[in-house]
Formats: structure tokens, C-alpha cells, sequence
């Protein structure tokens, strides 16, 4: 899916903001499952979709909680195939034409172990792949469903809250409401990319 269909997404939900909890779901759907996550730009969806909140176009609630359920459900059915289905997962698309991205989850979950599926919610190359690797590996399923859960509380609005703060700042300073929102809201993002990179660096020595 190239930016074309990405406008063409967010086009139907200016339109149709009664199906914006549907089309959420099926996005984080697609990002967060094993043999879709390569061909659904999940995440530039969802933070454009973010960024018609202030608008006024689309509610905040469906698009988060569509978010949510489908990053749960997505992840949830790549654990279900990879314990069910493991010894035939390498064999098949995309794996049998891209065996690295096997690989990686299988270096990712070795390396930090049950809090895979929580970090891992965090990281594109890996975010689909781990769940999946996960049931290859036999995690135990109640460990795999809090972590699956609890990172897609925390995954849904952060995707879509920098389009919302993006928006809304624009549109105070467009009321001559001074340049501070727009300050505020980059010197909090900034902080976020800082403590991110100090984060994913600290996890990646381990």
C-alpha cells in the first residue's frame, strides 16, 4: 500500500466518520499481524487519522479503541498460528521469501525473553513477527495475553496523539494565540524521542 491508498484511507474517513472504529481496527489489524504486517502502512494511517480529531471530523474514542483491538486481536492470532502451526510457519509467505525477518523475532524474543510482546509492540521491523515467534516458542499463554494487552493500551494513543497535538497547537497559533503551544508540544515530543532512544539503546545492550 503506497500514499496513494494512505490518502485514500483517511479520504474515506473524512467522509464516513461512522466507520472510523471499523477501519482503525482492521489498520492495526493489518500492522500487527504476522502475514500482513508488510503490505498495511498501519502506523502513517493512524497518526493521520489522529490529526482529524481536532477537526472536528472523526471522535477520539472509536479511533482509539478500534486501535486497540485490532493491535490485540492481531497479535493474538500470530501467537494462536505460531503455537499451532510453528513447524510450517518458515515454509510460508512472507517467511519462505524473507527468512531474516523470522530470524530477527527469533534474536528479539531470545534476547529479552516474555517482555518481547510488550517491547516489541514498540519496534516496526519486529512488531508483527514476535507474537508469532512466541507461540513457535511456547510462551504461556496468560503471560503472552497481559503483555499483549497491556502494550496495546499504551500502543493505539500514542500513534494518534502526536497528529492530535499536532493539529490542535496549529490551531492556536492560527488564532493568535502565540507561538507557545507549538513550542510546548515540540519540547514534549522531543523529550519522548530522547527517553525513546535512551530506552531502545539500554534494552539493545542487553
Amino acid at each position: 500500500m503506497d500514499g496513494s491508498h494512505i490518502e485514500q484511507v483517511i479520504g474515506f474517513i473524512r467522509l464516513h466518520s461512522e466507520w472510523t472504529g471499523p477501519i482503525i481496527f482492521l489498520v492495526a489489524f493489518g500492522e500487527s499481524f504476522a502475514f500482513l504486517s508488510l503490505l498495511v502502512p498501519g502506523t502513517a494511517i493512524m497518526i493521520a487519522a489522529g490529526a482529524l480529531v481536532p477537526e472536528g471530523i472523526i471522535p477520539v474514542a472509536p479511533l482509539i479503541l478500534g486501535g486497540i483491538a485490532g493491535a490485540t486481536l492481531g497479535d493474538g492470532i500470530s501467537y494462536w498460528l505460531g503455537r499451532r502451526f510453528g513447524h510450517v510457519v518458515p515454509g510460508m509467505w512472507p517467511f519462505s521469501k524473507r527468512p531474516e525477518l523470522l530470524r530477527s523475532g527469533h534474536e528479539f524474543f531470545a534476547r529479552h525473553g516474555g517482555k518481547s510482546i510488550f517491547i516489541g509492540r514498540f519496534f516496526g521491523p519486529v512488531r508483527a513477527v514476535v507474537p508469532l515467534v512466541a507461540g513457535m516458542m511456547d510462551m504461556p499463554a496468560h503471560r503472552f495475553w497481559l503483555a499483549n494487552i497491556a502494550s496495546a493500551l499504551i500502543w493505539a494513543p500514542m500513534l494518534t496523539l502526536p497528529g492530535i497535538f499536532a493539529v490542535s497547537a496549529w490551531k492556536m497559533i492560527d488564532q493568535e494565540e502565540g507561538w507557545w503551544p507549538l513550542l510546548l508540544f515540540a519540547g514534549v515530543m522531543a523529550a519522548l524521542v530522547v527517553l525513546w532512544f535512551g530506552w531502545t539503546y539500554r534494552n539493545g545492550k542487553r
